[in-house]
């Protein structure tokens, strides 16, 4: 151990280890950390030394029992030491690998660059003797950088080496650490050993087991592939079935979708023919209204005649009125004026006498509303004592009244503070001259009313607002009309302004910079306003602008001018500063010097490169804007006697004073206006009526402004909804011209006029930009509410009446309490209540308190202190103590209403030296805190210990308070739900609990339940019942399934176990009822009943459990559609579209009868119908019976399956217990069961829509690829929606991978809302019926979809036999065609095409070979003979492609046309079907001649392709010798038998044929003869015909035979030729060269 604490020291492990940063900057290796042993390994050796010092330490009894456990701590520390040790060599091999190929690299680069030193050096020598000093100054920057770059790699090269050797040196150290650890290492090794043994034993048995289980899936596997045979062969059946009952509907379906047709198009015709009339009526109505708004307009065009003629015949009169006055030298104007006054004076006496009278009535009805109010108010609470002096407010407006009603003038109208026109408005009834003056502005307003309706037609003018008042014609002036234009006609300024407009569009254009186009202002002017402000007249003002260049680049700028009317006032300095840069500036000056006193406004002008622009010029006058800083004052609470004030400012924010003056609203006031009207009266011609009317309109303007604060003119305003504003501008003053013009209002003073005042300082002069300050002063007399309306008047009289209100309150005690109403809510019985009521006092004295409670409540009702002082303006605390005791109601008597419960208590405050009291009254509404149980005792009756029973309990608060409670002190085996039995219960409410009882042990139960309130009320509960101990028990009573989808399974498992295996009561509990005897030991059989109609499966569902043993049990949920639901949802679809045909076949019934009928007999009819259809319909819709295979019964499920709203079902199945075996009952002998012994399984089954649905196909989940061609795929698309609110992850199951079916785009993610089309193909490989399942599986339930398909072969048989095609011979350039036939013998349609091996894409690249005659016959595959010379193909075929329907043949056409003459045309024809399979081959063969004759047999002589050589001509001369060349070779082998028995002859024919030819011949025939027969007979020759000829078209056979002579020597063959003449179109010789021999035979 000593050694082992020597492995690693300190110093080497620091020194072999950690690097330093600039090393691993250089070695660029960031990967590489140093790292340090772990501490195991440094304290291995305290293992070794430290041990037998805690032995000797410890007794050495304890160090014998364990002496194993240090060795096994220590083998385990050492050997992860070496598996530390094994990692850290490791990583140590692969840096120093790292570091090695560093330092080759480094060396590679000292090397290279050494090598580039001496190119360099060389380089340098060069140049300086070249004299290039700019490359030898280069070339020695480059040496000196390479210098650098050398002393970098040998420094990098030292470093590297240094950090490689203290690598190596860890290295070695580690070595030696390892060798130390050898032994650790070699038993590591042995237990890896032993463990691999061990696992490979347990491989062994687990692949027996799997084994077994692979053979018992087999077995498996082929009952289910059995199983399946039968129901594919059952399914085929049914689906021929379906096929034939499909083909027979669309039988019946085509005929009655013909007369359907049929049917809608005459509907059509019927429509058209109907919106054709309807669009002749329209318009024909179009040209009506049309002649009619023709005819409107000529009425109108009438009527404004009328009226023009009616006008001017008023003007004619009032012409001739003035005629006659200024004949008889009077003033025309000044009369006619005043006789329009005194008519309008008249109709406003009648209007205002009306209006009087309905302000009568209203002033009384609101004096008797008032009377009621005050007799109330009397009745509740004393009214304080009147003050002394003053006269009550009702008799003076009696006093008026009755002034009014007997004809005199009223002197004063006292305001009601109630009155909700003027809130605290003083005001006085209008003197004579008001009542003038309002007499004549009503006056006006009616005659202006009257000459309005005689203007009143029906007829409006063409241009709007043309015959309006307002609307005034412009009038030339008469100094214009006079003067002639300086500048010459309109005419001529027209023309001046459209030359300066062209020559200005001339000057600017477009800027456009770097493909941008300048657009908008082209210079910025600052400040963007020309404002002269407060000119007067005489005075010179100057200002300057500056102008700025916004545009992109130089641009200039000229000044243009000024508008017409500024001209003589506004002049414009501007020097043209030429061009100017962007950004740049000019000044502009403009001078302006006022002749008038009028405001102006206008532009100035500028002309820019880019465009013109302008900057806007304003001259303003001097005015007066005057306003206040407030509206309202309101001074608040105060005492009588007490004085304040409040200040409000007047601000002038013009620049022009005058003089103002704060008055009362209803306070008199004189202002002189003669100057003013005498200077307008000058003005006056007999011409300007119009303008004095204008002018003269301002006086009376602020006259009417006056009288706006009177409370009468108020009222009279706002009951008859016209504001007086209307009045004052249309009424006229009725001073005559040059009289002087005054407004006088006196009133005497009042009683607000005492309280509330002004300061010293009311008139004055305002000067411009200045404020004047104002106090207002309150000094309260009398108690109560005051209010008070003011104004400011201003001389000058463009400047508004400004108003303001003044209000406060007057307190005649100084002593109050502000919450005169002391509310303590709801209080209970014996529960004490408290609160403060705060006591204020205004007096400048202290003051003694005396707090008094009525008798009656003496004993319930505390005040403390009884006595006390509230010091001068401050307030007073007393505390209020209420202790509501049972005998409140009969105690106090008239405050306390037993019905509703309040209680209204007086209290009374009682201030030394006065004699009014202060009081305040308690509010309480008293009640109880009683809590009521029901029912008050409670038997739970049995209940097993494996179960627990629940009782709803009714507590009820007779309170109107909110109480807590709580159920304390509950056993264990009783819980009261919600909230664990406590909460909060409200005023009269019920609420239900559960009492929760669940036994642990069988016997009989007694038990109290206590509820406590929150103020420490008991009320107590009753409750008894029996407890049981089944013999069987349930390993869970209650199972949660999942939220499961519709059609979807969910399975729960569950053991049912028999416990009871000993009588023995006192080493366990046993199974009884209550108290009774024990149940006996022995098997006990169990069954659960189901509900009916619940989604629910247990299996097994009845059996029997041996004692000590369990019963596994499987509950299924499987939530599905109630099929009633189903169906009713089908049949109100199909009602729907029934009733949608029979009402089309009801619409088009009475469009036929339309003409005929009336629309009331119509209806009656299209109800009847609708009830005769309809009745019938759903009787017979009613009794067929739809099956679940339906398409209705499937898209009314899947309709339903996905506006599913969610169910959730608790089921309670129980399961009664019997003693005994079922299989000991005798039949059906029913168990003994008990009652009591029963366990109950509760099921909690929520059902969800599904959260992913088919949308195509109706819904539906099956998908029938229906009949495939087998080596061919279909494809069947089916959407799935995602209806649930949150994103699914999709998994799919796995199909069989031999299978057909395949999905071609799985997916991984559903997101919510979202459909996705999933690919399905179905690719049959045998003529199968194939079926599998295709599980959708999220995490919300799972989808499954039925596959289903048909394979059926493609079968098609051709007419030619051998698959060869042999065209015969034709001649060259002609054509001839053959047809063949092929028979589609499948049930499925097919496509086919057909493909000529000549034409084949392919053939180019095998035409880049070598010719197939070059090659040996044997490898020889080409079928593709000779070709046409042309190009075309010398075969041809049609049809190329198209469908064969099942059971049907197609026939065939091919045509030979060849275009030379050869023996080898030849061909491949094939024949594909569905693009990619290759069905029949056929051989093309045909041969062509040039003439009508041809031999055909013998031996070929030539090969059958032909050479890529020139065809050679010949002339026509010698074109009977070339054909006497051509030879016939006809080899004949004798075969010699052995036997005796002579052998047959030696057989060969030759075949002379005429082609049938379109061409024009002499001859029809060919002959034909073979010369030398004779000699050929001496040689054995036999030949049968020797001459003959042959028809066109037909062929004949030249036999030829051989038997060897007597002298035939067999060594030698027998060669014999003969002359073969043909006569025909042409003549023809053959050479025949007959060899013959013989063989030996077989």
């Amino acid at each position: 151990m000593e050694e082992d604490a020597s492995l690693f020291p300190k110093k080497e492990l620091l020194d072999s280890v950690p690097l330093l940063e600039d090393e691993r900057e250089d070695l660029e290796d960031p990967e590489y950390e140093a790292e340090f042993l772990p501490p195991e390994a440094e304290n291995s050796t305290d293992l070794g030394y430290c041990c037998p010092q805690r032995k000797q330490s410890t007794d050495a009894d304890k160090s014998k029992k364990r002496p194993a456990v240090p060795d096994r701590l220590k083998a385990c520390h050492l050997r992860k030491t070496w598996s530390h040790l094994e990692k850290l060599r490791e990583e140590k091999e692969l840096f120093i690998q790292k570091s090695r190929g560093e330092l080759r690299a480094c060396r590679q680069r000292i090397d290279l660059i050494t090598k580039q030193q001496a190119s360099v050096a060389a380089e340098v020598a060069a140049g300086r003797e070249a004299n290039n000093t700019a490359a030898v100054g280069r070339l020695q920057a480059v040496s000196r950088r390479l210098c650098m770059e050398l002393d970098n790699e040998r420094d990098l090269q030292s470093k590297i080496t240094a950090l490689l050797q203290k690598s190596e040196n860890t290295m070695w150290h580690l070595a030696i650490q390892e060798g130390q650890l050898e032994d650790v290492r070699k038993s590591a090794q042995e237990e890896e050993v032993t463990s691999r043994k061990y696992l490979r034993e347990q491989a062994a048995k687990q692949l027996r087991k799997e084994e077994e289980a692979s053979e018992k899936i087999k077995r498996n596997r082929l009952l289910r592939v059995r199983k399946s045979m039968c129901l594919q062969k059952d399914h085929v059946l049914r689906h021929q079935k379906l096929v034939e009952d499909a083909q027979k509907n669309h039988r019946i379906a085509v005929k009655f979708l013909k007369a359907s047709l049929r049917r809608i198009r005459e509907q059509e015709k019927e429509e058209e023919m109907k919106s054709r009339e309807h669009m002749k009526r329209r318009m024909d109505a179009v040209l009506a209204l049309k002649n009619s708004i023709t005819a409107n307009r000529e009425t109108l065009r009438k009527f404004q005649a009328w009226s023009q003629a009616k006008a001017d015949l008023a003007e004619q009169k009032a012409q001739a009125e003035k005629e006659m006055i200024l004949a008889q030298g009077g003033d025309a104007f000044k009369q006619l004026f005043h006789q329009r006054r005194c008519e309008e004076l008249e109709a406003q006496n009648r209007t205002f006498e009306e209006e009087q009278k309905l302000r009568k009535q209203e002033i009384i009805n609101r004096i008797l509303k008032e009377e009621a109010e005050e007799e109330k108010r009397k009745k509740k609470q004393s009214p304080p004592a009147p003050a002394m002096g003053q006269a009550p407010l009702r008799e003076k407006t009696w006093s008026y009244i009755t002034d009014i009603c007997e004809g005199r003038d009223a002197v004063a109208l006292p305001s009601f503070p109630g009155d909700k026109l003027q809130d605290g408005d003083r005001a006085e009834h209008p003197k004579a001259s008001q009542f003038l003056e309002a007499i004549s502005s009503e006056s006006i307003q009616g005659d202006l009313r009257n000459v309005s309706w005689e203007d009143d037609t029906l007829a409006e003018p063409e241009i709007p607002g043309l015959w309006k008042e307002d609307y005034k014609p412009y009038q030339v002036p008469k100094e214009e009309a006079d003067r002639k234009p300086v500048d010459g006609t309109k005419m001529d300024k027209d023309i001046l302004a459209r030359t300066m407009e062209k020559l200005r569009s001339r000057v600017t254009h477009k800027q456009v910079v770097s493909g941008h186009e300048f657009k908008g202002r082209p210079f910025n002017s600052k400040p963007k306003l020309i404002h002269f402000k407060d000119f007067d007249i005489g005075k010179v003002y100057k200002k300057k602008i500056t102008l700025i260049n916004a545009t992109y680049t130089i641009n200039y700028c000229k000044l243009v001018g000024v508008e017409e009317h500024l001209r003589d006032f506004i002049h414009i300095d501007f020097d043209p500063p030429g061009p100017m840069s962007a950004g740049m500036s000019c000044e502009v000056l403009v001078t302006f010097k006022p002749m008038i006193n009028k405001d102006l406004e206008g532009n100035v002008s500028f002309l820019a490169q880019t465009g013109g622009f302008s900057v806007p010029l304003k001259c303003s006058t001097k005015k007066c804007t005057l306003s206040l800083d407030k509206e309202l004052i309101d001074f608040g609470s105060y005492v009588v006697g007490e004085t304040t004030s409040r200040i409000i400012t007047l601000t002038n924010i013009g620049g022009l004073g005058t003089r103002f003056k704060f008055v009362r609203a209803s306070e008199s006031y004189e202002m002189d206006l003669s100057q003013s009207v005498m200077k307008i009266s000058s003005l006056f011609t007999y011409e300007d009526k119009g303008s004095y009317e204008k002018i003269i309109i301002s006086p009376s303007e602020q006259q009417m402004e006056g009288n706006e604060s009177s409370p009468f003119d108020m009222q009279s305003q706002k009951e008859s909804g016209k504001p007086d504003n209307k009045e004052q501008e249309e009424g006229h003053p009725t001073e005559s011209e040059g009289v002087t013009m005054t407004t006088v209002m006196t009133i005497p003073p009042s009683e607000e006029q005492m309280e509330i005042s002004l300061g010293e300082v009311t008139e004055g002069e305002i000067g411009p930009f200045s404020s004047i300050k104002v106090p207002v002063i309150f000094t309260p007399v009398t108690p109560g509410a005051i209010h008070s309306m003011f104004k400011v008047m201003f001389k000058n009289q463009q400047c508004p009446t400004l108003y303001f209100r003044v209000m406060g309150v007057a307190m005649d005690v100084p002593v109050w309490v502000p919450k005169p109403n002391v509310d303590l809510k709801i209080c209970m019985y014996d529960r004490l209540y408290q609160d403060s009521v705060l006591v204020h006092t205004r007096s400048k004295a202290a003051l003694r308190l005396k707090f008094e409670v009525c008798k009656e409540l003496r004993e319930h009702v505390e005040l403390l202190p009884e006595t006390g002082y509230i010091q001068a303006q401050s307030s007073y605390a007393v505390q209020l103590k209420f202790l509501p005791r049972h005998s409140l109601p009969e105690d106090a008597g008239k405050y306390f209403d037993k019905e509703s419960r309040v209680l209204e208590a007086p209290m009374t405050i009682r201030v030394a030296d006065q004699i009014k009291p202060v009081g305040f009254t308690l509010h309480a509404v008293v009640t109880t805190s009683d809590l009521q149980l029901s029912p008050s005792a409670v038997d739970f009756g049995y209940c097993t210990i494996y179960e627990a029973i629940r009782t709803q309990v009714s507590l009820y608060n007779h309170s109107l308070l909110p109480q807590g409670f709580g159920f304390v002190g509950l056993p264990k085996f009783v819980d009261i739900q919600p909230n664990d039995g406590f909460g909060t219960i409200l005023p009269l409410e019920t609420l239900q609990l559960d009492v929760i009882f669940q036994p642990t042990k069988a016997k009989e139960y007694s038990f109290e339940l206590v509820c406590k309130s929150e103020i420490n009320r008991s009320f107590k509960l009753a409750c008894r019942a029996v407890s049981i101990h089944p013999p069987l028990e349930l390993s869970h009573y209650q199972v949660k399934f999942a939220a499961t989808s519709l059609y979807d399974t969910s399975v729960a498992t569950l053991y049912i176990i028999n416990s009871h295996v000993s009588i023995n009561s006192l080493t366990h509990s046993v199974p009884r009822i209550g108290s009774e005897d024990a149940f006996p030991v022995g098997p006990t059989s169990f069954e659960f009943l189901l509900p009916p109609d619940a989604p629910i499966t247990i299996s097994p569902s009845v059996g029997t459990v041996s004692p000590g043993k369990r019963c596994l049990i499987q509950v299924a949920f499987r939530p599905v559609l109630p099929s009633e639901l189903i169906r009713q949802e089908a049949f109100q679809a199909l009602n729907k579209q029934v009733e949608v045909k029979s009402v089309r076949k009801d619409t088009v019934t009475q469009r036929k009868d339309l003409r005929r009928q009336s629309f009331s007999t119509l209806r009656l009819q299209n109800r009847d119908r609708l009830l005769r259809t309809s009745t019938p319909l759903n009787t017979e819709l009613h009794k067929q019976d739809l099956k679940s295979n339906s398409d209705e019964y499937q898209a009314a499920q899947a309709t339903l399956a996905r506006s599913f709203q969610g169910k959730f079902d608790k089921f309670v199945v129980p399961c009664v217990v019997a003693r005994g075996d079922t299989k000991d009952r005798k039949g059906t002998e029913p168990l003994s069961f008990s009652p009591h012994n029963t366990l109950y399984l509760e099921l909690w089954c929520p059902a969800v829509a599904p959260s992913i649905v088919v949308t195509s196909n109706k819904g539906k989940t099956t998908t029938n690829f229906g009949d495939i061609a087998v080596g061919h795929h279909g494809i069947r698309k089916v959407s799935i929606q995602n209806i649930s609110s949150e994103d699914l992850a999709v998994e799919f199951s796995v199909l069989n991978p031999n299978g057909p079916f395949i999905l071609l785009n799985p997916i991984s993610k559903l997101p919510a809302g979202e459909t996705q089309v999933l690919t399905l193909s179905f690719s049959p490989r045998e003529s199968v019926l194939a079926q599998e399942t295709l599980d959708i599986i999220t995490k919300r339930g799972t989808l499954s979809l039925t596959l289903m398909g048909t394979g059926v072969a493609s079968m098609i048989t051709c007419s030619i036999e051998g698959d060869v095609l042999d065209m015969g011979y034709v001649v060259a350039r002609e054509s001839v065609s053959s047809s063949f036939k092929l028979q589609n013998c499948s049930a499925l349609p097919i496509k086919f095409s057909l493909q000529l091996d000549s034409l084949s894409p392919s053939r180019s690249k095998g035409q880049q070979q070598l010719p197939q005659f070059l090659t040996s016959p044997a490898q020889r595959t080409e079928v593709v003979g000779t070709q046409n010379h042309s190009g075309q193909s010398v075969f041809s075929v049609i049809p190329v492609e198209g469908i064969m329907d099942p059971g049907k043949a197609q026939d065939f056409t091919v045509t030979f046309s060849p275009d030379h003459e050869s023996l080898y045309f030849s061909d491949r024809l094939q024949v594909m079907l569905f693009e990619k399979k290759l069905s029949h081959q056929i051989l093309l063969k045909g041969a062509a001649r040039e003439h009508m004759m041809f031999v055909e047999g013998g031996d070929p002589l030539d090969v059958p392709v032909e050479s890529l050589t020139v065809i050679p001509t010949y002339d026509p001369e010698h074109r009977e010798e070339a054909e006497e060349l051509k030879p016939i070779l006809v080899t004949l082998d004798y075969i010699q038998l052995d036997t005796d028995t002579p052998a047959p002859p030696a057989t060969r024919e030759l075949q002379v044929g005429c082609i049938r030819t379109t061409q024009l011949s002499p001859k029809k025939s060919v002959e034909f003869s073979l010369d030398s027969s004779t000699s050929l007979q001496h040689k054995g020759f036999t030949i049968e015909p020797s001459r003959g000829s042959v028809e066109r078209g037909q062929t004949k056979t030249i036999s030829i035979s051989w038997m060897p002579p007597a002298d035939f020597d067999p060594d030698h063959p027998l060669m014999v030729s003969a002359l073969l003449h043909l006569k025909g179109d042409v003549k023809e010789t053959y050479k025949v060269l007959f060899v013959a021999q013989v063989v030996t035979g077989p």
